[in-house]
């Protein structure tokens, strides 16, 4: 099962050029606090960034899984940022990507 070797973590340029650390450290925490061991998750999860009355809200999800879960946010929702995030396991290297690089 993914996400449960954590070894190195990382987010890619294109991730930290268009949204700010806390969002991504959000992607962080609802994976450690919310989904590691409690549902499987395979080597890509989905995250899409909502409006919630102008907060952030965060969308999860897995191809071919009707679960999702959606975590709201005390932070700022910016209509600039993308909307669609992955995080991807390589064997304990985890990645938060922008749609256009997976």
């Amino acid at each position: 099962m993914a996400f449960t070797n954590s070894r190195q973590r990382f987010a890619s340029f294109s991730t930290v050029a268009s949204i700010p650390g806390e969002v991504i450290d959000a992607f962080w925490y609802i994976i450690d606090y919310q989904l590691k061991n409690v549902f499987p998750l395979g080597e890509v999860i989905d995250f899409q960034l909502i409006n919630s009355d102008g907060l952030l809200s965060i969308r999860f999800s897995q191809k071919n899984d009707p679960t999702t879960i959606t975590v709201d946010f005390d932070y700022p929702f910016n209509h600039d940022w993308p909307t669609l995030f992955h995080a991807v396991d390589n064997q304990g290297r985890e990645t938060i990507v922008t749609d256009k690089e997976i």
